[in-house]
């Protein structure tokens, strides 16, 4: 059995999937999609998991007992994107087909399909009231719906090639969307006129995070290099050490001190105020990698799915699987 090299940080993702699960398996019920995990998101109450995956499927499981709840079943291809309002009553769902579906969350049925992309839809995100949902997409934009009408409220165009993913500031009145362009552009979430380009990276950027008070934001792109930038002005703080591979994802901790950068295999994670490694999480076992995670609302518990399509949940204090 593989061992993993250290022990989860409280404000820890999750590192090398497969390996931590063979050394905690027998306790909850195995969690398991038939394709890739591509997106794993909490309720707000921490209550229940949402898994996007590539065979089709949006699944809701009970975090406490594993159990699934139901599948929500309509995409027609690849589901790369899902999760909760901010009052946990819908889910926002997208992927290859072009689409973004809303559910009922109490009930699993499909609430309306907002169609108006024209390639892919790689990311769905709540804004903070709740009111506006925004997509990105292979077609290079960002579309922004009324959550309650579904109608399309501005499409948002200035990448040059696709977009990763948004991410609404705290206040939500800025949205940061990341692209293959290499860039991150802030846009007015009001009038979706472009506020700044920030630029640095040399290679696709597929991650932003907003710091809990909104003045920066953390980035990761396949050029292994994890950045911190001032949201006022774009200024580059500080470039970390490099990962051995292309950054999936990053994330701030819920009290901004954490910054949490990671791979395929590895969770780095880092000082925010000095941007020095506090530690990294690494296993020998490589078969299975991390493809999303997610720390529940209370920070207690980690959620993360993989290239295997498992799904597993980590008391964050211990490392230990529930």
């Amino acid at each position: 059995m593989k061992k993993l090299l250290a022990m989860v940080f409280i404000t820890s993702m999750v590192s090398a999937h497969s390996a931590f699960a063979q050394q905690n398996a027998g306790k909850l019920p195995e969690m398991k999609h038939t394709g890739v995990i591509f997106s794993v998101a909490w309720s707000p109450d921490g209550k229940t998991l949402v898994s996007a995956s590539a065979d089709e499927a949006v699944t809701l499981w009970n975090a406490a007992t594993g159990k699934e709840i139901r599948t929500l079943s309509g995409h027609s291809d690849s589901v790369y994107s899902a999760v909760f309002s901010p009052d946990g009553k819908i889910i926002a769902s997208s992927g290859s087909d072009k689409t973004v579906k809303l559910w009922d969350a109490a009930t699993g049925k499909e609430i309306r399909v907002l169609s108006g992309h024209s390639d892919s839809v790689l990311s769905v995100a709540w804004s903070p009231d709740g009111k506006t949902l925004a997509s990105t997409s292979d077609d290079k934009t960002v579309k922004l719906w009324d959550a309650a009408t579904g109608a399309l409220r501005r499409t948002i165009r200035g990448h040059s090639r696709r977009v990763s993913c948004a991410a609404w500031s705290p206040d939500g009145k800025i949205i940061a969307s990341a692209s293959d362009d290499k860039t991150i552009k802030l846009w007015d979430a009001a009038t979706g006129a472009e506020i700044i380009t920030i630029s640095g990276h040399t290679s696709q950027v597929y991650s932003v995070a907003w710091s809990p008070d909104g003045k920066k934001l953390f980035s990761g792109s396949q050029d292994r290099r994890p950045k911190l930038w001032e949201t006022a002005t774009g200024a580059e703080i500080i470039t970390l050490p490099r990962h051995d591979v292309g950054v999936r994802s990053v994330a701030y901790s819920p009290d901004g001190k954490t910054l949490v950068s990671v791979d395929d295999h590895r969770l780095k994670l880092w000082d925010a105020a000095t941007g020095s490694l506090v530690r990294t999480l690494q296993s020998d076992d490589s078969r299975s990698g991390v493809r999303s995670f997610a720390l529940s609302p209370d920070g207690k518990s980690i959620a993360s799915g993989s290239s295997d399509g498992v799904l597993q949940v980590w008391d964050a204090a211990t490392g230990a699987q529930k």
